[in-house]
């Protein structure tokens, strides 16, 4: 029987248990460790996903486990080290985004890890989402013609009030950049997926909520090498009328000169062509895991692809062009200028 593949992972938070769990349903990898600093949180990861060892130290559990990857799943601020240990003792790499608190520092992990003998991907997982790997297909096909416009709004509701954030991810009250740089990055990168590269971008951020340091709103105008351009209407501070707040995390308008693709809070696809009615197209989507469980099918992709050795769609490399696009949207807001990438 042909061994698995071994993987430990390093953090035990809020959003972790989706990661744990997809690894659960991946066949050929074993989870033998986790680190964290806090037992009880471990405790709880390892009982519900039967993670045998825990650590307190990472670079501990990386010498004596001997892991084949790593999966961190911790603060931007602590993912240089981490990467930096990882590579030096050979360990694939899985990092969560946001990848660093900057981009020359992101830069910084990219170009050190591309020196080492190591596979190294952003956990990226919105692009990953069961509908938006769909939309992808449809566009591909030609079945829109040209793209000419994506309009994708968010209203996350999770941000008002006094208490905002405490209950689920306390550390976003004191991030000076929220919005953008925590949530908005996911919808770059998918953006990027659907329209190809950035050429250009205008943004106006606002904070709507008094008691937290960064940007809770935002409008973002992006647009494309091919003439096609985006626009991101969100904030985290107004609700959404959804069945599921969190399952599409909004509605997605796409058109063409063929007709248009849109994307309902229940995760439902429809195309409209032109002079045609506009009509359902099916697809398969579950309600598991996180979000159409992206997690899953981020982490399947991760282990065809480092068992082929084909390369990563959030690579490291790849993953810089979407955070350069976060930086010049804060530059357009801070100046209240196009900026030119």
């Amino acid at each position: 029987m042909k061994s698995k593949i071994k993987g430990v992972a390093i953090g035990a938070g809020y959003f972790s248990k989706f990661q744990y769990e997809a690894w659960t349903r991946i066949p050929e990898v074993e989870i033998t460790a986790l680190c964290n600093s806090n037992i009880e949180r471990a405790e709880v990861i390892m009982n519900g996903y039967g993670v045998k060892n825990h650590y307190t130290d990472y670079k501990e559990m990386i010498l004596k486990e001997k892991p084949d990857f790593v999966d961190i799943i911790t603060p931007p601020e602590t993912h240089f080290e981490m990467c930096k240990f990882a590579a030096d003792n050979g360990v694939h790499i899985i990092c969560q985004k946001p990848l660093a608190p900057t981009y020359e520092e992101s830069k910084r992990i990219v170009d050190y890890v591309s020196k080492k003998n190591v596979r190294f991907v952003v956990h990226e997982n919105f692009r990953f989402q069961p509908w938006h790997r769909e939309i992808k297909k449809i566009i591909d096909e030609d079945i829109i013609g040209n793209l000419f416009s994506l309009n994708f709004r968010s209203r996350m509701g999770d941000g008002w009030g006094d208490d905002a954030y405490l209950s689920r991810q306390p550390y976003f009250r004191d991030y000076k950049r929220l919005l953008v740089y925590e949530t908005g990055v996911h919808f770059i990168d998918t953006f990027r997926y659907h329209a190809g590269e950035v050429k250009s971008v205008f943004a106006i951020l606002k904070k709507l909520n008094p008691v937290i340091k960064g940007e809770d709103a935002g409008l973002l105008i992006l647009n494309f090498e091919n003439d096609s351009n985006a626009i991101w209407d969100a904030n985290r501070y107004n609700e959404n009328n959804f069945a599921k707040q969190r399952y599409t995390f909004g509605e997605y308008l796409i058109d063409g000169s063929k007709g248009s693709i849109r994307l309902y809070s229940d995760g439902k696809i429809t195309i409209q062509k032109l002079g045609e009615q506009e009509k359902q197209h099916a697809y398969s989507h579950h309600d598991i895991g996180f979000a159409g469980d992206c997690c899953y099918i981020f982490q399947r992709d991760f282990i065809d692809n480092l068992l082929s050795g084909s390369p990563f769609e959030t690579s490291g490399e790849n993953y810089l062009k979407t955070i350069r696009v976060q930086e010049a949207i804060y530059k357009s807001a801070k100046e209240n200028s196009l900026v030119i990438l």
